[in-house]
């Protein structure tokens, strides 16, 4: 994001909509506590996975089509659950997706088997991916100028601490056993908060789309089936054999299946591009696409969701297994990235001026710095100490200066009738960044760990952090040469 966009953005003032008497950060307070419950759901049953698998018996793969079935239905149906907003109102369709997702937690928490246990995750991501893309639209909706930026920083605020906090409630409500109900809390825990929203939200969110010309459009341009058919299955294609491959050994389906993904998404822009060109109402709409800044933004955001979810994820494969803490240990020593990223991810906004340009490409130097700490200290098998922390720390607020800046600055022209269509985009490459992060960085720490123990363990994190590292400086220089590239054209 420039200095100028955000300077243009801070002498704006907040929005009210037309469609509710009550405050938009009533509106916010609502939709952010679903977005978070949604993100730790995502985390929360790492922890719980080898509880679950106790209890039910389960095979390894079953294990991981519950962790993973969660992930890939919200991922597939993202871009759908924002064009559903689009024709039936964010605000409905919020709620359909949150009482969705409350249903679908219940059933989870009182399944009597894994087969069972898959088919409601699923069920649950489809709920989150109806729920989730409303939160960005809405903000574009109901907020401007500084008080949208503001907004866009609780976003991102939340999606990064829901990361970490999954970790440490499912460790808390594992390890406390509620009732001697074991791993269930950790899908349980969803229904009395769900129900709480679904109380509130539909009180202060709004239950039509803005204006009668708004909702003309969004019904017109309806759902574009072929599209749909087309995305679901690449991505599809991409988030199976990334989210099982390992486990599987990567046999030769999950290779055929990568290759089968280009050419489906080739298939996918051609045809979304002929659809416009005939007039038609293309899933996503490629003006969209060719919006300032977002397309680079999509990449960057994919990049820094990406080192997010892999540092996460081989951090808590090497504190577990390799360290041996407990869950509940590992998930705590999470908090300080949780902390510095919601921290940097809510004051950005007043740094001077003069460094707003630089906050991108900065977040992403620092966030390098961060891992390389990380891995030095960690590298040896040892505790880290401070120094420790002092990684974490970096880690956090290199990613919330990637990412805020990055996504405020995409969305700060973005017009309300495509406010839909580019949330969808932008929220799928956040949930796709986090699938390839974990697989890509999961997969290098497996292949890298040899002997067991905490040095063979170090050293396997420490390759990944240094992997991490390379990720977080392709973001800066895609940070610069952008920056440049906008420095020419307003010379010429």
């Amino acid at each position: 994001m420039t200095a100028t966009s955000e300077t243009t953005a801070s002498r704006s003032v907040t929005s009210r909509t037309p469609t509710t008497d009550k405050t938009p950060a009533r509106l916010l307070a609502v939709v952010l506590t679903a977005q978070f419950m949604a993100m730790l759901d995502i985390f929360i049953v790492n922890v719980a996975a080898p509880t679950i698998r106790t209890e039910l018996d389960a095979s390894g793969a079953q294990l991981q089509l519950v962790v993973a079935g969660y992930t890939i239905s919200y991922a597939v149906l993202l871009v759908a659950g924002a064009r559903l907003g689009g024709v039936f109102g964010h605000g409905r369709a919020h709620l359909a997706g949150l009482a969705v997702f409350t249903i679908a937690s219940l059933a989870c928490g009182l399944a009597a088997d894994s087969g069972r246990l898959i088919a409601f995750r699923v069920i649950q991501g489809a709920g989150a991916a109806v729920m989730i893309p409303q939160v960005l639209s809405l903000i574009q909706q109901h907020f401007t100028g500084a008080a949208r930026v503001r907004a866009i920083g609780a976003y991102s605020a939340v999606l990064a601490t829901g990361a970490a906090a999954g970790q440490v409630v499912g460790g808390v409500l594992v390890s406390v056993d509620l009732f001697g109900a074991g791993w269930r809390p950790v899908f349980l825990v969803n229904v009395p908060i769900g129900l709480v929203l679904l109380a509130l939200g539909a009180r202060v969110l709004p239950g039509e789309p803005r204006t009668g010309e708004a909702r003309r459009e969004a019904r017109a341009r309806g759902f574009d089936p072929v599209g749909l058919v087309l995305l679901a299955v690449a991505v599809t294609l991409l988030t199976v054999p990334l989210v099982l491959g390992q486990e599987l050994g990567w046999p030769d389906w999950t290779w055929a299946c990568l290759l089968a993904c280009v050419a489906a998404l080739a298939g996918f822009v051609a045809y979304e591009t002929r659809l416009a060109a005939r007039g038609g109402a293309p899933l996503i709409a490629p003006r969209v696409l060719r919006l300032p800044g977002i397309a680079v933004a999509a990449v960057r955001i994919m990049l820094v969701m990406a080192a997010n979810a892999g540092f996460l994820f081989t951090l808590t494969l090497h504190l577990q297994g390799g360290l041996g803490y407990s869950a509940l240990h590992a998930g705590l020593m999470c908090a300080p990235t949780a902390l510095a990223f919601g921290a940097a991810g809510l004051t950005w906004r007043r740094w001077p001026a003069r460094l707003q340009r630089y906050l991108v490409p900065g977040g992403f130097a620092v966030l390098a710095a961060g891992v390389t700490v990380a891995g030095l200290v960690l590298r040896g098998g040892g505790g880290g100490g401070v120094a420790l922390y002092t990684g974490f720390v970096l880690i956090g607020g290199g990613m919330a200066l990637a990412f805020s800046p990055n996504l405020a600055g995409a969305l700060a022209d973005v017009r309300p009738q495509d406010a839909a269509d580019a949330s969808g985009v932008l929220v799928t490459v956040t949930q796709l960044g986090q699938v390839i992060g974990v697989a890509a960085v999961g997969t290098l720490y497996l292949n890298r760990l040899g002997a067991p123990g905490p040095q063979g363990s170090g050293h396997a994190l420490w390759v990944c952090e240094l992997a991490l590292a390379a990720v977080a400086c392709a973001g800066a220089v895609a940070g610069l040469v952008r920056r440049r590239r906008r420095a020419g054209t307003a010379v010429g």
